[in-house]
């Protein structure tokens, strides 16, 4: 049983730190030299890279909404495993962990949603970046997504171990 709970904590601090490069890092769109994530888009120009806010480029209103929601799949993530520990040695024995594979479940459709929405709405048909393709931390986004559907799902039906 020990054993299953640490690899359990592993998936889920793997979750959160794979949520926290998506999230952060600036390789949601890739095309060239040149990268646009959820916050900034950055273009190669005369050896050097120029950065601007992704709100620069006029009406971005689904960037706030992918912003929103991927920050709050961290802050869900990192509830999940606070819940989890106190569950684990506040919660009478053969108990389920719903609460926590709730707030993970919450997780998971914060991030399914911002990379949907993103999916959805970028590139723009007609824009300089149709040519390029979705980077790694978009990638990462719906392998965290994957993984916090598995980890919510685990936590509903793992039992605390008895007193037997």
């Amino acid at each position: 049983m020990l054993i299953l709970l640490a690899l359990i904590c592993v998936l889920h601090v793997a979750t959160i730190v794979m949520l926290f490069v998506s999230t952060i890092d600036s390789s949601w769109y890739i095309m060239g030299n040149n990268s646009t994530d959820i916050w900034k888009k950055c273009i190669y120009v005369n050896n050097s890279y120029s950065c601007v806010d992704v709100t620069d480029y006029g009406n971005q209103d689904y960037l706030r909404a992918v912003q929103a929601l991927m920050i709050l799949a961290v802050i869900f993530s990192c509830f999940s495993i606070f819940s989890f520990l106190v569950q684990l040695f506040t919660a009478e024995p053969k108990r389920r962990f719903f609460i926590t594979g709730g707030i993970h479940m919450l997780c998971c459709l914060c991030v399914m949603c911002a990379a949907s929405i993103y999916t959805a709405q970028f590139p723009q048909p007609k824009s300089q970046w149709t040519a390029g393709t979705y980077g790694y931390s978009y990638i990462l986004a719906w392998i965290c997504f994957c993984l916090s559907f598995i980890n919510s799902i685990i936590y509903c039906v793992l039992r605390k171990k008895g007193d037997d």
